[in-house]
C-alpha cells in the first residue's frame, strides 16, 4: 500500500499547484533569468491568486521574451501596447509598464552586485532561512526581510513589489522555507 503525500495544504486539489509545489515552490533560484520570471510573475499576481498567473505562465513566457530581462528592458511603448491586447496575460497597463521598468533596474542591480541573485539573497544572509511552520496559519504575509528588500527595491525604483509581494518570491525561489513540516518537501528544501 503506497504511502499518503504529505503537502502544503495550499496546493492540495489542483494538479497545476501540487506539479509546482512539488517542482518549484521553495527551492533554491540563483539563476537571474529565473529570478526575473518569478519578479514578473509575483508582480502581475498583485490583487490575484497565484493559480490565474500559473494557468497563464505560458503566455508570459511568450509575452516576455521567455523571461529575458535584457530584451524586456528594451521593450518600446509600442510592444506594451500589443501586450494590452494579449488576452495569455493579464491585461494591465500599470503591470506590463512595470514589468519593462523592474527588467530595467533588474539590469542596473546587475551592473552593481554582479548578479541579481547576489544582490537578493543578501537580503537573508546568503542561505535560505528555514522556518518551522507546523500550519499554514502560522505563514506570515511578510517579514523585516521582506520589508527591507521592498523598500531597497522600491528606492531603486522597480515598481509592483511591495513587502507582501516579496515574501512570496523569496518563498517561491527558496530564500525562505515556509513548507510546513510534515510536508514531504520540507528537508528536499531545507
Amino acid at each position: 500500500m503506497a504511502k499518503e503525500i504529505i503537502r502544503c495544504g495550499w496546493c492540495i486539489g489542483k494538479p497545476l499547484y501540487e506539479q509546482y509545489h512539488a517542482e518549484e515552490w521553495g527551492f533554491p533560484v540563483y539563476d537571474d533569468q529565473k529570478q526575473f520570471e518569478f519578479l514578473v510573475l509575483e508582480s502581475a499576481q498583485a490583487g490575484l491568486s497565484w493559480y490565474t498567473i500559473l494557468q497563464r505562465r505560458e503566455g508570459y513566457r511568450k509575452a516576455f521574451a521567455n523571461f529575458d530581462y535584457k530584451k524586456v528592458a528594451k521593450f518600446p511603448q509600442s510592444r506594451v501596447e500589443e501586450l494590452m491586447l494579449d488576452a495569455s496575460i493579464i491585461r494591465n497597463r500599470l503591470k506590463i509598464e512595470a514589468t519593462v521598468n523592474n527588467a530595467q533596474r533588474f539590469l542596473e542591480v546587475q551592473k552593481e552586485f554582479g548578479t541579481f541573485s547576489k544582490y537578493i539573497w543578501s537580503f537573508v544572509g546568503g542561505k535560505p532561512i528555514v522556518n518551522k511552520h507546523e500550519s499554514l496559519r502560522s505563514v506570515p504575509a511578510t517579514t523585516a526581510e521582506s520589508d527591507a528588500l521592498a523598500k531597497d527595491m522600491k528606492k531603486r525604483g522597480f515598481k509592483f513589489l511591495g513587502s507582501t509581494t516579496l515574501y512570496a518570491h523569496m518563498q517561491a525561489t527558496g530564500l525562505v522555507n515556509d513548507h510546513v513540516l510534515d510536508c514531504h518537501r520540507y528537508k528536499k528544501c531545507k
